[in-house]
């Protein structure tokens, strides 16, 4: 699935981090900090959804293309009219992009899987070598303070 509409989308935060594993755990890090409590009420279901999916979608930029053989990822975090976004930004895997598989076709690809599950659409846009991967979330908002 490829994406034309994240200029509909305003962009909330970015972080450049190295590609290697323990850069997937400061990405959820920035997801959790950026997003609440303006965006997601803390504990929040959506959150841990949100996170499980940009945990994927880093740990394939880091384990599957260049990014990972000593570049970096980029975390982009985005809001719109009753959407969030999470997007990853990897340097390239020699032309190949994201591809939901089967979960018969063995070990790799299956966490495709979890995020057609969770998110509300999915997809990626590629740019030169690059490709960014992104999913998309209903937006709620956390209720006004009682006061």
């Amino acid at each position: 699935m490829i994406d034309r509409e994240a200029g509909e989308l305003r962009l909330l935060a970015v972080l450049t981090l190295p590609g290697v594993e323990r850069s997937v755990r400061h990405a959820r890090l920035f997801l959790r900090d950026t997003l609440v409590p303006d965006h997601i009420a803390p504990g929040d279901a959506l959150l841990g959804d949100m996170a499980l999916v940009l945990d994927e979608f880093a740990c394939n930029g880091i384990r599957h293309t260049a990014s990972g053989r000593g570049g970096k990822i980029h975390i982009s975090l985005r809001a719109g009219d009753g959407v969030l976004r999470a997007e990853v930004t990897d340097e390239g895997a020699g032309g190949a992009r994201p591809v939901l598989r089967d979960a018969a076709d063995g070990e790799s690809g299956r966490g495709l899987l979890i995020v057609e599950a969770l998110a509300s659409r999915w997809g990626y846009r590629a740019d030169g070598a690059r490709t960014t991967v992104w999913a998309d979330f209903p937006a709620v908002r956390k209720p006004p303070a009682a006061g």
